[in-house]
């Protein structure tokens, strides 16, 4: 039995990619999202990429960040930003409106949401 990955319901490389580049074109151009905005760098190429490779591979497909960077490590790879529940807020609202913006299923669409919404949690290091 063949077991079809959220990766493929998604829609595969093309899905990820445009939810990726419309996460970080709201992180780059809504002002309430500033302040995730700033702990990045200028260029937010390398994010891009590497939230690209790390979503394809936790969503099923091929493991291109491991393959690349290793185990993710997330919190360990976040310490050094300091990441409260504003951050985690702002994080959520530009991957919920790119989230809108890709073409799914509502179950999935819904199930991405609340396991992103606990990842981003899981993230925060601050009070």
């Amino acid at each position: 039995m063949t077991t079809i990955t959220p990766y493929e319901v998604i829609g595969g490389e093309t899905a990820i990619r445009t939810l990726v580049n419309r996460f970080y074109y709201y992180m780059d151009t809504l002002p309430e999202a500033k302040g995730i905005r700033d702990i990045h760098q200028a260029d937010l190429t390398s994010a891009e990429t590497k939230l690209f490779k790390y979503m394809t591979g936790w969503l099923g497909g091929p493991n291109l960040y491991i393959e690349e960077y290793g185990h993710p490590m997330l919190r360990a790879r976040h310490l050094p930003f300091a990441i409260g529940e504003a951050e985690r807020d702002q994080w959520m609202l530009c991957m919920n409106k790119a989230i809108d913006e890709v073409p799914m299923d509502p179950r999935l669409k819904t199930s991405l949401q609340t396991a992103l919404q606990d990842l981003a949690t899981h993230m925060i290091n601050k009070d």
